[in-house]
């Protein structure tokens, strides 16, 4: 006689579970009401994330300076906790002598701050380097697990350090969203006290992971004045059916159906936030993203926002760093 059907596929057990998942507390029909939405929204963002760490003085130092095409690079090293060290690269542009505007440039899953600082290493997507030609001092750090982060034990053993990260943060009661996040918002301590930048004229752009910690970041601090979020703004109820997608990096336990991209996004505004979408990019889904965008339009409406103060650049192409209206979008807002 025949059993009954049975599954044995975790793949086919989340799916099933993660895409029941009902929003908790969606973006309200009434325009009147998402003011109050937005306050709830923060208090569950900071819940997720937790307590930030013990700040400790920054104790930066510069270990050397290059020459580059246009600017000078820095290598520098800040504390961000009393255990944990950021290497960064800090370019300024050649002339600069007056405070003016600045970006801080989060690299994606990668080579790390070198993939973005030098267009020998990936060419288009060397946004860092660009916006340095284009005259804003530029901040590259490396997030943990990348570039200098990246611990060399791993080398060669074929294991996926971003993981066992998220299983060592895991067990202490942290994420290491989270800790990127806090070592972002140190870097625009960095940033926004440097003498060559104007505190008012800070702007953050990322691609991929980097776009998921632009996002964050600009949501929980109004320091970011201008944010550029490429390739990552959509949703977690689509994003999560991709299976080489949400990596150890990217979670928060407990996030789906309590945030979703548009709520985080939303506590951007008034200020100026820009969206780039690939058509072919399979793992955060264009649909989504338009969704997503269009939602956020009427929030901007509702808080008195300028008109370009959300924009959403839909191109032709897969998941990398666009950059045709980035530019132009960071000069009009910075």
């Amino acid at each position: 006689m025949a059993g009954r059907r049975r599954n044995l596929s975790p793949w086919a057990y989340w799916r099933l579970h993660l895409d029941a998942i009902a929003a908790a507390d969606p973006l309200p029909d009434d325009d009147a009401a998402i003011g109050a939405w937005r306050g709830r929204v923060r208090e569950r963002l900071h819940a997720l994330l937790g307590v930030d760490p013990v700040p400790v003085a920054l104790d930066l130092e510069v270990t050397e300076r290059v020459e580059c095409d246009g600017y000078t690079r820095e290598r520098i090293l800040f504390d961000v906790e009393g255990a944990m060290t950021v290497p960064a690269y800090l370019l300024v542009p050649n002339g600069r002598v007056e405070p003016g505007p600045a970006m801080l440039a989060v690299h994606g899953h990668g080579a790390g701050k070198s993939a973005i600082c030098s267009r020998e290493v990936d060419g288009d997507e060397a946004y860092a380097h660009w916006l340095a030609q284009r005259g804003y001092v530029v901040l590259a750090p490396d997030l943990r697990c990348f570039g200098e982060r990246s611990d060399p034990k791993w080398d060669g053993e074929g294991k996926y350090e971003c993981d066992w990260n998220l299983v060592a943060a895991t067990m202490a009661g942290r994420t290491p969203l989270a800790q990127n996040i806090w070592d972002m918002r140190r870097a625009l301590d960095v940033l926004s006290t440097h003498p060559l930048v104007d505190p008012g004229r800070i702007g953050m752009c990322g691609l991929s992971y980097g776009g998921t910690i632009t996002l964050f970041v600009a949501a929980l601090d109004d320091r970011v004045r201008a944010a550029v979020v490429s390739c990552y703004l959509s949703s977690w109820q689509s994003a999560h059916t991709i299976p080489y997608n949400m990596c150890g990096s990217q979670i928060m336990t407990g996030m789906l159906g309590q945030l979703e991209h548009v709520d985080v996004a939303a506590l951007i505004a008034p200020r100026a936030l820009l969206a780039e979408s690939g058509i072919g990019d399979y793992i955060f889904p264009v649909g989504a993203a338009r969704t997503t965008v269009d939602q956020l339009r009427r929030v901007y409406r509702v808080v008195g926002a300028p008109g370009d103060a959300v924009a959403h650049d839909v191109f032709e192409g897969g998941h990398q760093w666009h950059g045709t209206e980035a530019y132009p979008f960071l000069e009009r807002h910075l």
